[in-house]
């Protein structure tokens, strides 16, 4: 009985909620735990999300209840981001190319995707690099070895000529 009345003092504050609401309250949930740029990628994917689900004929009301409080889904965000090793690491960033035109005339970039690698993979990265360059530097001197070698005798030769001469 208890379940029953809690689900039904949920359903009813769910009910109450709008859309912005709704992503204003998870924005808020959101901003402690995580960059601002992840908080506004989330917040972009709710609110598509619940574009796209009216668009499909669904009730703004249908769409909110389903998805929930927006405090516990902030903090299974928050948590899977947690297990995903997002809290560290380097983070990448790609930007679209597309141009949109703006409601007021002027053009503005698409949306910004972040994506947080792991700090051991950066690390490993970087190793790869400078291993790579060491051995193209070395291969390059090994190629090369024998023409600056010869270049520094012809010219050591000539100034030994010239000084004799003088």
């Amino acid at each position: 009985m208890r379940d029953r009345r809690l689900t039904v003092k949920f359903l009813r504050r769910i009910q109450e909620l709008n859309k912005e609401e709704f992503v204003t309250k998870l924005q808020q949930a959101l901003a402690g735990g995580m960059t601002s740029g992840q908080v506004a990628e989330h917040v972009r994917y709710y609110r598509e999300y619940i574009d796209s689900e009216i668009q499909k004929g669904r009730t703004e009301e249908e769409v909110l209840v389903q998805l929930g409080d927006p405090r516990l889904l902030a903090r299974s965000i928050k948590d899977a981001n947690k297990r995903a090793g997002a809290v560290s690491g380097a983070e990448y960033e790609e930007e679209k190319t597309d141009h949109v035109q703006g409601e007021n005339g002027y053009g503005r970039s698409g949306n910004v995707r972040r994506v947080m690698l792991p700090g051991w993979l950066v690390m490993l990265t970087i190793v790869v690099i400078v291993v790579i360059v060491i051995g193209l530097v070395s291969s390059l001197l090994y190629l090369f070895a024998p023409v600056i070698m010869a270049v520094l005798l012809v010219t050591l030769v000539i100034r030994l000529i010239q000084d004799n001469r003088r």
